[in-house]
């Protein structure tokens, strides 16, 4: 592989490099002295649990493992105590320290799933290593590198002050927290999402204040959930977990909208960026199937996480009952009845899902027109369909199967 290639590689989902031409030099500066070159990622085991979202930086973490560099791993056992304000609206609550532990475990378990576990090619640290034993002294010395207007600066702690909405002084200790985790690894090259900048950023100068060459910063685009809207997220249901049952991630991965399905296979599989300009390009040109590339896509997801068995098992379960209409023993008979149909026959479908599976027709409504409702894998657009379009189909409405089943008609 050339320069060039991997270059162009490196950069499929990024949304810059900063400061301009930083990967190039640092590349070239691995070559001149013959040595690795240490790509830092940082995460705070928050949560048990992850989504494929936040594979997208661990995918990009494994590509340059490939490439021959040394992958640094941080877990902020020791920042997630105090909290990673980016992007937040008010102050998080803190967690308890076994709660911590816990999802550290979970979470490197899940992140092995992606990275190469191989010591020459891994780094894999926790920040309390070099953040706990930090004296009073030495605290003073790090924050003193900036100063209170400047953490105002960033984006969510200006909006929060515009809006006299409390901000701790415990939140303004995090970007120094992230930042000395820069020198205590001495990273040539820091990922994270767009949110992280500041953070990045702080890395930077206190690795510049502390005698080190500051890293090169390489943001990373966000992943849209599966509406493809929103970004994914828990809170709002749009996920794929990385756990989660192969046959359920191989549906949802189906049930994306075709528009961002491209993103998808930028940000989630590792193709060279020459292969995903041809697949670009046969998708807009309509020389491939949207269904078939999302099958391709699933394979792939799931291959890469779980293995190519459970890939196949889980494509062979979504063709029996999505494409052949092979009733599952799991799915529930959805029956309609005279007085759903209104005049044409078409049947509004907010008002059956009501009587299937509670909430308000508001609710359906907006799930809909959100793409959260399918037929046969293919999310519905219209609010009122005609009943014969309806018999045999699979609906599914939810996450679990206790929202989804197979329409029986009149």
């Amino acid at each position: 592989m050339t320069d060039r290639r991997l270059i162009d590689d490196l950069m499929v989902g990024a949304v810059e490099v900063l400061p301009e031409g930083a990967l190039e030099a640092k590349l070239a500066l691995a070559e001149r002295e013959g040595r690795p070159l240490r790509v830092k990622l940082g995460v705070d085991p928050t949560a048990p649990d992850i989504h494929l979202g936040h594979t997208v930086v661990l995918n990009r973490l494994r590509q340059f493992q490939d490439a021959g560099h040394t992958a640094v791993l941080i877990i902020g056992d020791y920042t997630a105590r105090i909290g990673d304000p980016s992007g937040r609206s008010k102050t998080r609550p803190r967690l308890d320290g076994a709660v911590i532990d816990a999802n550290a475990q979970t979470y490197k378990d899940q992140a092995f799933l992606i990275l190469d576990q191989d010591p020459a090619k891994l780094d894999l640290r926790y920040n309390g290593e070099w953040l706990e034993p930090l004296t009073m002294e030495q605290l003073f010395e790090i924050t003193a590198t900036t100063t209170v207007a400047r953490i105002l600066e960033r984006d969510d702690f200006a909006k929060r002050w515009a809006a006299h909405q409390p901000i701790s002084m415990l939140e303004m200790l995090y970007p120094f927290a992230q930042g000395y985790d820069s020198v205590a690894v001495e990273a040539d090259i820091e990922l994270g999402g767009t949110d992280q900048v500041f953070n990045l950023f702080m890395g930077r100068d206190l690795q510049s204040y502390f005698g080190q060459e500051p890293q090169a910063i390489m943001t990373l685009d966000i992943l849209p959930g599966t509406d493809g809207t929103e970004r994914m997220s828990k809170s709002t249901g749009n996920y794929i977990g990385v756990t989660e049952d192969p046959r359920d991630m191989y549906g949802k991965v189906m049930s994306i909208p075709d528009d961002v399905m491209l993103t998808y296979y930028r940000l989630l599989t590792p193709h060279h960026a020459d292969e995903l300009a041809r697949l670009e390009s046969d998708f807009k040109g309509g020389a491939v199937n949207p269904r078939d590339l999302k099958a391709r896509l699933a394979r792939e997801i799931i291959t890469r996480l779980r293995g190519a068995e459970a890939a196949a098992a889980a494509e062979e379960h979504f063709d029996s009952v999505f494409r052949r209409h092979e009733s599952a023993a799991d799915l529930q008979e959805l029956a309609l009845e005279a007085g759903d149909l209104e005049d044409g026959g078409a049947v509004f479908l907010p008002a059956v899902l009501q009587r299937w599976f509670g909430q308000t027709r508001g609710e359906w409504r907006r799930r809909i027109e959100q793409g959260g409702v399918s037929l046969d894998g293919e999310p519905v657009s219209d609010l009122a369909v005609p009943a014969a379009a309806l018999a045999g189909k699979h609906l599914k409405a939810g996450k679990s199967a206790a929202a989804q089943g197979v329409i029986q008609g009149l």
